[in-house]
């Protein structure tokens, strides 16, 4: 009996387990807007990349086209010292919203307008590579199709949202600031 080949989504998932290594994710669907695109799926992964962490992954902001993305095409990434899944739907919803306007590229900001969550005064996101991965974990991952690579999402304020703007997001890198804490003060 022949089996069929798995989904684009079906790899990326697989790809995303092997990243992971923790038990099976929460698969919250984010119903598209957008005529002819399928819902984002927000991946959230409980207790990882340790206990009181949390990772979530976007699939279905790949499925858009922007003019900005030539070959490769992102999904999002997010791992917080948190165990609220909003975190991951916060970028669920993004991936959703801003699909196909906004390029999500590195040094990208995107003002979420208001507190991502409630324990966190954080109001905005910058792009960047994703934290805790290595390059060829995130990049060029083959599914079938344009290559998806994977784009970190990092909770910050307002004030370093627009420092990001003006001075680029290699500057805000060599700020000293905790990367997986949504708690913490504002660095500028």
């Amino acid at each position: 009996m022949l089996r069929a080949m798995p989904s684009r989504a079906e790899r990326y998932l697989a790809h995303l387990d092997t990243l992971t290594g923790s038990a099976a994710p929460r698969l919250q669907p984010i119903p598209s807007t957008q005529p002819g695109l399928d819902d984002v799926i927000a991946v959230v992964y409980a207790d990882e990349p340790e206990p009181r962490y949390l990772t979530g992954a976007t699939y279905g902001l790949s499925l858009a086209d922007h003019p900005d993305w030539h070959g490769v095409r992102p999904e999002l990434w997010i791992s917080v010292r948190s165990d609220d899944p909003v975190w991951a739907l916060a970028i669920g919803y993004l991936a959703e919203q801003l699909r196909g306007t906004c390029p999500f590229v590195y040094g990208d900001t995107i003002d979420f307008g208001q507190p991502i969550a409630p324990e966190s005064s954080m109001t905005a996101f910058a792009v960047s590579a994703p934290a805790g991965l290595d390059a060829h974990q995130y990049t060029l991952i083959d599914v079938g199709g344009a290559p998806i690579s994977i784009a970190g999402c990092y909770p910050v304020h307002d004030t370093e949202r627009k420092y990001i703007r003006e001075h680029g997001i290699d500057s805000f890198w060599q700020l000293d600031w905790d990367l997986y804490d949504v708690r913490r003060p504002p660095v500028v």
